[in-house]
C-alpha cells in the first residue's frame, strides 16, 4: 500500500514537471507570437533594426551575435575539455580521477556573476591592452562562457570514454597499437555520440547564459565585424529590456524569447536522440 502511493506521489510529481514546461511553452508563445505575425517572421528574423518604440523588430544582430559568441565559446572551450576528459579518463590515477572530476564539476555551481565579474576585472583589460579594442567584446564572452560550458562537456566526455568496453581497447593494444593509438583510433570513435552530445549540451549552456554575457559582451546593438567588437545576445536584449518595456514592445522580447526557445529545444532534442544512438 506504500509503495503504491509513493508510486502515485512520483508520478503526479513527474507529470507536474512536464506540465509546467507545457505552461512555460504555451504562455511565451500566447505572448510574443502576436508580434511575430504583426511584424511579419522575414522582417522579425533577417532584420536588424531593433528600435521597439519606432515599430522596428528585427533581431538579425542579436541572433548573429549569440550563435557567434556560442560558436567561439565551442572552438575554445572543446579542445581544452576534451584534452581534460581524455587526461582523466585515460591517463590519471584512479585515486586522482576521484578528487578531480568533483573539482571539475564544481565550476558548474559557480554563479554566473562571479564568472562575469572575473572577466571585467581581469580578462577584459588585457584584451583592451594587448589586442586593442574596448575589451568588452564577443572574444571575451566567448572565453568565459568556454570556462562556463567545460566542465559539462569534460563531465559527459569522461562518462562517455569510460564506457567503451574494456575489450575495444585490450584488442588495439594486442593487435599492437600504442596507448595514443588505442584512443585516437578506438575509444574516442567508440564514444563519438557521448561527446558529441556533450558538445550539444554545451552549447545550449552557451547560448542560453545570460548574465556574465551582459557583463563583458560590451551590449552593442549590432552585427558584429571582429571578434573585438561588442555584441548583443538575445538573453541580454530580454534581461536588459524587460524592466521597463510595455505593449508591442515587450511582446517583441517575448518573440525574442520564442527564438531562443526553438534553439535550445532543438539542441536537447538532438543531444537525446544523439544519447539513444550511444
Amino acid at each position: 500500500m506504500q509503495e503504491k502511493i509513493i508510486e502515485k506521489v512520483l508520478t503526479l510529481l513527474a507529470f507536474s514537471a512536464i506540465g509546467l514546461l507545457l505552461l512555460i511553452t504555451i504562455f511565451i508563445f500566447k505572448e510574443g507570437f502576436p508580434l511575430i505575425l504583426k511584424a511579419g517572421l522575414k522582417d522579425f528574423l533577417f532584420s536588424a533594426k531593433w528600435a521597439p518604440t519606432k515599430s522596428h523588430f528585427g533581431i538579425l544582430s542579436m541572433i548573429i551575435s549569440s550563435l557567434a559568441v556560442t560558436i567561439g565559446a565551442i572552438i575554445l572551450g572543446v579542445p581544452l575539455a576534451l584534452a581534460c576528459a581524455i587526461t582523466l579518463a585515460e591517463f590519471c590515477p584512479p585515486r586522482w580521477l576521484v578528487f578531480l572530476k568533483p573539482t571539475i564539476e564544481l565550476l558548474a555551481g559557480i554563479p554566473s556573476v562571479v564568472f562575469g565579474f572575473l572577466g571585467v576585472v581581469l580578462l577584459v583589460p588585457i584584451i583592451r591592452e594587448y589586442l586593442g579594442g574596448p575589451g568588452l567584446s564577443l572574444l571575451a564572452s566567448s572565453i568565459i562562457l568556454a570556462i562556463m560550458i567545460l566542465p559539462t562537456i569534460t563531465s559527459i566526455s569522461i562518462d562517455a570514454i569510460q564506457a567503451v568496453p574494456l575489450l575495444y581497447k585490450e584488442g588495439a593494444l594486442a593487435m599492437g597499437a600504442t596507448h595514443w593509438q588505442a584512443i585516437h583510433l578506438v575509444l574516442l570513435p567508440a564514444a563519438r555520440s557521448g561527446v558529441v552530445t556533450a558538445i550539444i549540451l554545451g552549447m545550449a549552456r552557451a547560448i542560453g547564459e545570460t548574465m556574465a554575457v551582459i557583463m563583458v559582451a560590451g551590449n552593442a546593438l549590432k552585427i558584429p565585424r571582429s571578434i573585438l567588437d561588442p555584441v548583443r545576445t538575445l538573453t541580454s536584449t530580454i534581461a536588459l529590456e524587460m524592466g521597463y518595456s510595455a505593449g508591442d514592445h515587450r511582446t517583441a522580447l517575448f518573440a525574442a524569447g520564442i527564438v531562443l526557445f526553438v534553439f535550445i529545444m532543438a539542441l536537447n532534442v538532438l543531444a537525446n536522440l544523439l544519447m539513444r544512438k550511444k
